[in-house]
């Protein structure tokens, strides 16, 4: 079985990660994508008061909507929510790797976007990762849709800059994949600030997590949305 890693703090999911896990699925030909949500990120101060058990709870919903109930392409992984603490990608490599031993197929992939690419020799064991993992790298884009994120945009944390910024990948030197995937003008904090202000974002995330999102009304959303 050929497994990829999808990680991130989904706060919310949306179209973007569920195109961007298809697309390694139809063409890079992984039989099963692992979605998991972060506990702690160790790059950034998450804004917003969502807790990680509902933000763990979105994917699921998303992908056990996908698969009816039954076994599916996309499952989601909540070793990082069990671990608590900072939530190191080597460690979730290793889990991934005790948890599927014998029926992987060569090594799991990592998939990241470019902006995470991009800062990745700052990464907890970022040479251990590289050894361990298959590298894949999604393009990626700021995209605010000219809306107002300013109060909705997560927080960099020690060394790190911002989420995205126009850089390059000349001085990333581990052997990768580019990934050709569509880029969606989309992002969880553009969807945050359009749930905050009354604005439409039903169609930026599957219907499922949309569900969860108004029945438990998270990110300030109001009855009439």
């Amino acid at each position: 079985m050929r497994i990829a890693v999808l990680g991130g703090t989904f706060n919310p999911l949306h179209i973007g990660h569920c195109m961007l896990a298809e697309t390694v699925v139809k063409e890079l030909h992984y039989d099963k994508v692992l979605f998991v949500p972060s506990f702690i990120p160790p790059h950034k101060q998450m804004n917003g008061t969502v807790l990680p058990c509902q933000r763990f709870e979105m994917v699921d919903a998303f992908c056990k909507s996908v698969s009816g109930g039954g076994d599916t392409v996309f499952s989601a992984d909540d070793s990082e929510l069990r671990r608590e603490g900072v939530s190191y990608t080597y460690d979730t490599v290793l889990s991934v790797i005790e948890k599927y031993g014998s029926m992987l197929t060569g090594k799991p992939a990592l998939v990241m976007g470019q902006e995470s690419a991009e800062q990745f020799y700052k990464w907890h064991r970022a040479d251990e990762i590289a050894r361990l993992t298959d590298l894949v790298i999604a393009r990626r884009h700021p995209d605010n849709n000219g809306v107002d994120v300013s109060r909705f945009e997560n927080r960099p944390v020690g060394l790190y800059t911002v989420d995205f910024y126009e850089g390059s990948l000349k001085l990333f030197s581990y052997p990768h994949i580019m990934l050709d995937n569509p880029l969606l003008h989309v992002s969880s904090t553009e969807i945050r600030s359009r749930i905050a202000t009354g604005k439409a974002f039903r169609y930026l995330v599957p219907e499922a997590v949309f569900q969860y999102i108004k029945e438990h009304k998270l990110y300030g959303m109001k009855d009439e949305q």
